[in-house]
């Protein structure tokens, strides 16, 4: 009798929708306190300390429900694909959220990142000006998808690799 072994696309899309839907909610709290657009060093590693918990409570899942293993080529599939989908997830919310829920949200963060680039560098008003209009060419939403997916597989793959590595376990073919 053959053994039902475990799909890794289906721990991928789990995990990975849950992961997108902790995202949402992270980005409703931010939201709410008016920060979402402010970004910063405390949002990106809360964003990467969520996305490592669950890209490794994925794998942890996967390996238990496979009897304990778990090959270095499933983890990797494991991990990119819930970063897969928890950034289309996380992507769509974003795009909801700049044009629908708060269309002003753009302007937002260009003003605050001009704001911040007059009180932190030596760089003169036209050069920020300058660095401000460069950034709004990269802020179109179709930039925005490509950008956003492209990151959250990169940190996915990376993420994954890591894990992987610590958490394989091969089966003794012997």
């Amino acid at each position: 009798m053959e053994e039902n072994k475990p799909k890794t696309g289906k721990f991928a899309l789990t995990y990975g929708a849950i992961l997108g839907g902790i995202s949402i909610v992270f980005a409703i709290m931010l939201y709410s306190a008016d920060m979402h657009y402010q970004g910063g060093i405390a949002v990106m590693l809360i964003s990467l300390a969520l996305s490592i918990a669950g890209i490794v409570l994925a794998m942890i899942q996967f390996k238990k429900a496979n009897g304990g293993f778990m090959s270095f080529a499933q983890a990797l599939k494991v991990g990119v694909g819930v970063s897969l989908i928890a950034g289309i997830i996380g992507i769509i919310f974003n795009q909801l959220m700049a044009n629908v829920i708060d269309p002003d949200m753009m302007n937002k963060a260009m003003e605050f990142q001009k704001n911040q680039l007059m009180e932190t560098t030596a760089m003169t008003p036209e050069q920020i000006d300058a660095q401000i209009e460069m950034g709004k060419k990269f802020s179109t939403p179709t930039m925005q998808i490509v950008f956003g997916l492209v990151f959250s597989l990169f940190f996915g793959f990376i993420i994954s690799l890591i894990s992987g590595l610590i958490l394989k376990k091969q089966e003794d073919l012997n």
